[in-house]
């Protein structure tokens, strides 16, 4: 009889914020972050200003206006996001209506995401889960066909 031992550590999250980008005649795009490791603040998930600093890349990036379409996650919400949405013009804002994950296409990115980067394995620290989801998120970042996927996975048509 052989014994197997395994280091075990709290449960740690990673949170990751992404826009998927899509532009008519254009191949689609992957705009993500990951959340900053250490906080001075202790917080362990996106403020509202680390949405601020994703969606300030965004038209950058893009080269144009952006039209942001998302779910109400709290963070969404907040008086700070709400004041930073209404003072640039190049940024139209449309909330979804409340538990219709069915509806938004970086859910689908999450679930290919699942399926592939983090199926059946087993991460060894933190450290390894981040460097995966990277990777993964990096990966789809070039499979054009993948993003559209999940746009019309919500009944949209393909931007190709």
């Amino acid at each position: 009889m052989s014994v197997i031992r395994v280091r075990v550590r709290s449960r740690r999250r990673l949170s990751v914020a992404a826009l998927a980008c899509y532009k008519a005649g254009e191949p689609s795009r992957l705009i993500y972050r990951p959340c900053p490791d250490a906080r001075p603040d202790g917080r362990k998930s996106f403020s509202w200003k680390d949405y601020r600093d994703l969606i300030q890349t965004a038209p950058q990036q893009l080269g144009g206006p952006i039209v942001l379409v998302w779910d109400n996650l709290n963070t969404h919400l907040t008086a700070g996001m709400r004041r930073y949405i209404a003072d640039r013009d190049w940024l139209t804002v449309f909330q979804l209506p409340p538990y219709v994950p069915d509806l938004n296409p970086v859910e689908g990115i999450w679930s290919v995401l699942r399926r592939t980067t983090t199926a059946n394995r087993a991460f060894a620290d933190p450290d390894d889960l981040i460097t995966a989801v990277r990777r993964g998120l990096r990966r789809l970042q070039y499979r054009h066909d993948a993003l559209d996927g999940c746009l019309t996975g919500i009944g949209l048509p393909n931007p190709s």
